[in-house]
């Protein structure tokens, strides 16, 4: 998989990915407001992986679900003030809250087993894994 970006009109950034091209932008006062900004390209990222991975996983198993809906935010928190980090108190830690409902005639033990599919995308999985990026300056 291969992703091409370009900086474009004021901090706009035009990014192309296979056949498919669209516009990064900031809100205005920043930016144009043209397109969405980088942390919600990155949370729409985990949002079509979940959404995805959940449908891929209710098909095989024949299930009746008719529709799945995300909710996702992000905030950046001290660690201190958050009850399940265990990073260094002083560390700044990014918090994504998920709200998922499963629309379908679905049976309780279903739409635990979904929940716990939701944290498998290959989204989820990096975002939760340590990730190294390299650069190289051409």
């Amino acid at each position: 998989m291969k992703i091409t970006a370009k900086s474009s009109t004021n901090v706009q950034v035009r990014i192309m990915s296979g056949r498919h091209e669209f516009i990064a932008d900031e809100p205005l006062g920043i930016g144009d407001d043209a397109g969405p900004d980088p942390y919600s390209l990155l949370l729409s990222s985990l949002a079509a992986c979940t959404i995805i991975t959940v449908q891929m996983y209710a098909r095989r198993k024949n299930w009746p679900l008719d529709e799945v809906e995300l909710s996702l935010s992000t905030q950046k928190v001290h660690a201190k003030d958050c009850e399940d980090c265990e990073s260094d108190p002083n560390a700044r830690v990014d918090i994504i809250d998920r709200q998922i409902s499963f629309k379908g005639d679905l049976t309780p033990d279903q739409i635990v087993r979904l929940t716990d599919i939701a944290s498998k995308c290959p989204v989820h999985r990096t975002l939760k894994s340590e990730t190294i990026i390299r650069t190289e300056v051409l």
